[in-house]
């Protein structure tokens, strides 16, 4: 019985464990007062109350677990502070702290479930949300263009085409803010993934969004395999109103942002006109009367410029600028007049054939088919500016650039309401068209109304290529670009109008004008404005203000904004513009760019000596002094163009840098073309501080670059430039003494040579004298007494002198062949102690014509010996009688 009455009190527990924590859990979940039901401050349900969550530890990981149990995809931001305003009622949930992964904000760690008004917390703190949303439209230009994906909970997959109609497709626009559904586009290629959402909607056009709309699987389970794509916008109907009657002539009125508005004549033409009839049904237009059926008291009128070509079929799919456009003068309002024919066709302009001159057919002809050619540029980034292309007998074809000068270019522009000529291009400035040329040699007066009224060889007559394709640069056409040393998604806007740049004023900069801004740069699709940086200094021109750009906008031209000026606000109105793709620039100038740019010398006396800084990674650096010596101050000096290094200095000698220490431990051999050729530890790498920099001091002579092709790196600089006074005399006297030094040598060393020659020279002289005297001595002996025999034994006062035998003269074959004579083969060769003494000739000097300037300047000989003689025979030898 005991044991029975503790487990009825076990159970009874438990269940009231159980119950207790049921009742813990938060029973419902909503966003209130967001724009739409995917953003807003956070509400719980608690024991049948709704309260707030505080905003203590609240980040996007509890925002992300909030959108994804509503279905609204994922956080995009969670916002605090009330910032969808302050709630009443209990506050339920404090410090509520969530990993992402979720499946609902009960999964959360919080503090247990009370009205924490009690522990005096204020719905000033109060939690909210901002989702991505259920469905979005990818891959377009903005916001309001692309395919139709829709959040599975984990990631974007793309709804089918199937059973899609244009209802579904304006439920779409109007939850995302987008207008209404001006088109759609099935059986369009997948953007990214080949998963398909396993849902077809069937939306009946009311529903507030797509989430409430009926749905089904896909029939059989296999959903159409292909994507849906919509296009929204605020412009959605246009009509013409005469005496308060939609007709197809009137005042033309377009339905923009929920209410009807007049649009102004200012840059209406007949292009805008005929897009508007055919769209009504109406035909074609026959005029353009300005204000003829304006009336008092409609709405403001709607200055925003269409720039139709003709061919387009609604109005709103026309190039739109209201960027800087000036307010309408009162009762300028567009009209049209159009055939009212429904099944109109305009005759085919058939150039050959004509009907006789005056009459009344070819007058209607012409009228007529200049109506129907139409006129559009091409590839220059706008309406305003590109190649020159005209619709003719159905297609489009180019101008040649033949006589193509301002004038032509003026009546481009006028036609198409793009202001004045800036600029006539020719040789294909926006590249070659590739279907016909119609004209070449245009000889416009610049007050034609329309480019084919001028001058010309005729249709399709012409001597041109598409390479001679005529373009135009008109002052309508815009430009825009991000100025910053070292960043290419971050930096000053500046905006190009009327053939100049100037700044852009950032008042008042909402969010989505910097997320279309970045956008069209390229840069991610978000930014922020940064308004602590220092205004820049110096006068430039600050164009436009007051940006007010709309979701449905798909570039800055289509903001409206206070009109252009030339001073449109002060330098500290500016805006600096830092988008989410900010990335540094591969090059501190315009890329391409070669080493020698990313390579300068700061802190110097001139402008070669400096501090060593490198670019790198979008930002300049410096270098530490480590192993840094004259061979690396060398292939700095020669890579700027510097002359040779004088100095490698260290320690910071021109002050240290600040920023990053690039490289460190830097070996060149002096030779490199370019310090990145040399040797050094990794990017970034060292153990070094900015007292450390290393700097260089150059000669200063400056080198000419020959310029080289992108990326290919330059080679050593060969070409000097222009010396200085100080270094022309150096040079100079330093070729005189390289002159005298010469000199000297040559002198010195031909003095040398005359005391090794002629002590040689005076021995063989005095041993012929001796041989001759033994050889006078002997004959007169043999004179005074003929059978005398005479002794052997040499005379003592002789010094052993030896009797010469007299040789004979050798025969002149022998002299001039080179042959040697026979006393020379028996032995009779003379030496230093024989009859004939030959000289090398790099010792003897010249021959018998030439004097020997040695031997002139030797001691004098004694001329009673006149019967030596110098043979040249290829030696010097002496010859005794």
């Amino acid at each position: 019985m005991g044991v029975r009455m503790t487990l009825n009190l076990s159970l009874q527990g438990l269940c009231f464990l159980l119950s207790t924590m049921v009742a813990a859990q938060i029973t419902e979940l909503r966003l209130m007062h967001g724009g739409h039901r995917c953003e807003g401050r956070v509400e719980v349900k608690y024991e049948g109350e709704w309260g707030t969550v505080y905003d203590y530890k609240w980040y996007v990981e509890a925002a992300d677990v909030v959108c994804r149990q509503l279905g609204c995809g994922h956080a995009v931001d969670a916002p605090r502070r009330a910032h969808f305003g302050s709630g009443d009622g209990p506050i339920w949930l404090f410090q509520t702290v969530c990993e992402g992964t979720e499946l609902t904000l009960n999964d959360c760690h919080h503090s247990p479930i009370q009205d924490y008004r009690n522990q005096r917390l204020s719905h000033n703190w109060d939690a909210g949300v901002v989702c991505s949303g259920f469905v979005r439209l990818a891959g377009g230009d903005g916001p309001c263009l692309g395919q139709v994906e829709v959040h599975s909970g984990k990631d974007w997959v793309p709804l089918s085409d199937g059973n899609f109609t244009l209802l579904t497709a304006q439920v779409i626009c109007a939850e995302l803010g987008c207008g209404k559904a001006v088109s759609f586009l099935g059986d369009v290629s997948f953007r990214e993934s080949d998963r398909v959402w396993p849902k077809e909607f069937q939306c009946k056009g009311h529903e507030p969004e797509l989430w409430f709309c009926h749905n089904e699987p896909c029939p059989g389970g296999a959903c159409h395999r292909g994507a849906v794509q919509i296009f929204c916008s605020v412009y959605t109907e246009v009509r013409l109103m005469k005496n308060g009657i939609s007709q197809c002539e009137g005042q033309v009125e377009m339905h923009i942002s929920g209410h009807w508005k007049m649009l102004c004549a200012s840059h209406w033409n007949m292009a805008n006109a005929n897009v508007v009839c055919q769209q009504l049904g109406c035909g074609i237009a026959v005029s353009t009367p300005e204000g003829a059926y304006f009336v008092e008291g409609g709405d403001k009128i709607w200055e925003a410029r269409f720039h139709c070509s003709g061919a387009e079929s609604f109005l709103w799919n026309c190039p739109v600028t209201a960027l800087g456009i000036s307010d309408c003068t009162h009762g300028n309002t567009a009209s049209v007049i159009c055939s009212g024919n429904q099944t109109q066709v305009l005759p085919q302009c058939n150039d050959s054939v004509s009907e006789p001159a005056g009459s009344a057919a070819s007058q209607e002809i012409a009228a007529t088919c200049s109506d129907r050619r139409q006129l559009r540029l091409v590839d220059g980034g706008g309406p305003c500016a590109g190649r020159v292309e005209i619709l003719h007998q159905g297609s489009w074809g180019t101008i040649c650039d033949d006589s193509w000068d301002l004038s032509d270019a003026h009546v481009v522009c006028r036609q198409l309401s793009c202001g004045e000529a800036l600029n006539a291009t020719v040789s294909a400035h926006f590249g070659e068209g590739s279907d016909p040329i119609w004209l070449d040699d245009l000889k416009c007066t610049g007050k034609e109304s329309h480019i084919w009224k001028c001058p010309s060889r005729g249709w399709g007559k012409h001597n041109c290529r598409h390479k001679e394709d005529a373009g135009v640069i008109c002052s309508d056409f815009l430009n825009l670009r991000m100025v910053s040393e070292d960043q290419r998604c971050a930096g000053w806007l500046e905006v190009f109008y009327n053939g100049t740049w100037g700044s852009v004023c950032h008042s008042p900069m909402a969010d989505i004008t910097l997320s279309i801004i970045c956008r069209q740069l390229g840069c991610g699709d978000s930014g922020t404005l940064n308004s602590s940086i220092v205004p820049r200094e110096g006068s430039r021109l600050r164009w436009v203000d007051q940006i007010q750009c709309r979701k449905t906008d798909s570039s800055l031209w289509q903001c409206p904004s206070d009109s252009w000026r030339r001073n449109s606000c002060s330098s500290k109105e500016e805006a600096y513009i830092s988008c989410a793709g900010v990335r540094p620039k591969s090059c501190p100038t315009a890329a391409p760019c070669t080493d020698k740019e990313k390579l300068r010398l700061r802190g110097g006396d001139t402008v070669c000596s400096g501090r060593v800084e490198v670019w790198h990674e979008g930002s300049w650096g410096t270098v530490c002094d480590d192993s840094w010596s004259l061979a690396e101050a060398e292939v700095v000096c020669q890579q700027l163009g510097c002359g040779s290094a004088l100095e490698a200095l260290q320690k910071a000698a021109f002050g240290p840098g600040n920023g990053s220490i690039w490289l460190d431990e830097v070996q060149c051999r002096g030779r490199e073309s370019s310090l990145w050729d040399c040797a050094a530890d990794s990017w970034g790498q060292n153990n070094c501080k900015h007292e450390e920099d290393a700097g260089v001091r150059c000669s200063g002579g400056r080198t000419i670059l020959l310029s080289t092709t992108a990326g290919i790196r330059p080679g050593p600089n060969l070409v000097r430039g222009i010396f200085s006074l100080s270094e022309m005399l150096c040079l100079i006297l330093g070729a005189l003494l390289f002159l005298v030094l010469v000199i000297l040598v040559t002198q010195m060393y031909r003095w040398r040579a005359k005391h090794r020659a002629l002590p040689g020279f005076e021995d063989v002289l005095n041993e012929a004298v001796y041989e001759e005297i033994d050889y006078l001595t002997t004959t007169k002996e043999d004179l005074l007494g003929s059978n005398a025999q005479r002794t052997d034994a040499p005379s003592e006062d002789y010094d052993n002198a030896e009797e010469v035998p007299v040789p004979e003269a050798p025969p002149a074959s022998w002299m001039s062949e080179g042959e040697v004579p026979p006393e020379e083969e028996n032995g009779m060769r003379a030496s230093q102690t024989g009859s004939s003494l030959q000289f090398s000739r790099g010792v003897a000097g010249p021959g018998k014509e030439e004097s020997n300037p040695w031997l002139l300047q030797g001691e004098e000989v004694n001329t009673v010996y006149d019967d030596i003689e110098l043979n040249a025979l290829g030696t010097s030898t002496a010859v005794f009688p």
